[in-house]
């Protein structure tokens, strides 16, 4: 399921983002944070208890659960060829992206995400851009509170 999104709901407007489902931002590790209503999330599109989720797929740094990464770095649930397998249920911060807080508060942070993610508009200025994410992350209620357990990269993104 891909996710295209323009700068304004005006038909015509540029395109901002257009996920070419490549799994660039599944690679890494320690960036993938499980908030609590992710969890829940997880879990019942898994059928599986939070305790069980976290040890069979997860990890628990401080008091954040993160998602294990394979031998090749990339998520546990990134399928090379066919996405995510957890699209469906797949937590906030990868729903998020592209706009995360530096993408959003700086426009160097965008440029180089646009070098690194070929599915962001190399042509739309940062100020659409920004527009664009505050109304994507406000309809999909993906702007997180809670610092000790959600992602740092979602939290404080603009007023």
């Amino acid at each position: 399921m891909k996710t295209t999104l323009s700068a304004s709901q005006e038909q015509g407007s540029p395109w901002v983002f257009d996920c070419r489902m490549c799994g660039e931002c599944c690679r890494g590790e320690g960036g993938i944070v499980v908030g609590p209503r992710d969890l829940s999330r997880l879990c019942a599109h898994l059928h599986m208890e939070a305790e069980s989720f976290i040890a069979l797929y997860g990890y628990r740094q401080n008091e954040k659960i993160k998602i294990r990464t394979g031998p090749d770095r990339y998520c546990i649930f990134f399928l090379p060829g066919t996405g995510c397998s957890i699209h469906m249920s797949k937590p906030d911060i990868c729903r998020a992206w592209p706009f995360f807080r530096g993408n959003m508060v700086d426009g160097t942070s965008l440029a180089m995400a646009k070098d690194f993610c070929h599915g962001i508009n190399p042509s739309i200025g940062h100020e659409a851009f920004v527009h664009a994410g505050l109304r994507y992350l406000d309809q999909h209620q993906l702007r997180a509170t809670d610092p000790k357990h959600e992602a740092q990269a979602l939290i404080g993104v603009l007023p």
